[in-house]
């Protein structure tokens, strides 16, 4: 049988902007001025990467205690590369990430072997970055010792 997680925002946008609920929590979503907005939240690519980063956190957090890994924390360095051709329409240009970049150093006093372990796992578990594959989009992932 299976338990299936329900996620939802819910919202309003007023030009460029958009003021999200999330349960408990305000989302503000905006573009800086030079693309029209207010520059009143990140933007939402931005906000992607940003979720990409928190959920393999929260999902390495989960593996380090499967496999009793000391955890301390995790710095992370995310980005993304698009043209901007096709977000502003160009039909034969792709609008949505061509690579994506992750750099994380892990606070441990694990070995470098147990990192990568780590990462595997995480990786492996990750909704956000297993829709970024599922996607096509390629990923460079390296988590090193801080």
């Amino acid at each position: 049988m299976s338990q299936n997680m329900t996620f939802e925002v819910t919202g309003e946008a007023t030009k460029m902007t958009t003021e999200l609920q999330a349960k408990n929590h305000t989302l503000v979503i905006d573009e800086p001025a030079n693309m029209g907005g207010d520059d009143k939240g990140a933007d939402p690519l931005s906000t992607l990467l940003a979720s990409l980063a928190g959920c393999e956190n929260v999902i390495a957090n989960m593996v380090a205690k499967d496999i009793d890994f000391n955890l301390e924390g995790i710095d992370f360095q995310v980005s993304g590369e698009l043209d901007p051709r096709g977000l502003m329409g160009q039909a034969d240009v792709d609008p949505y990430f061509q690579q994506v970049t992750i750099k994380a150093t892990v606070k441990t006093d694990e070995s470098d072997e147990r990192i990568q372990e780590l990462k595997e796992k995480t990786d492996a578990r990750c909704p956000v970055f297993t829709t970024f594959q599922a996607a096509g989009i390629p990923i460079d992932a390296e988590w090193t010792k801080a």
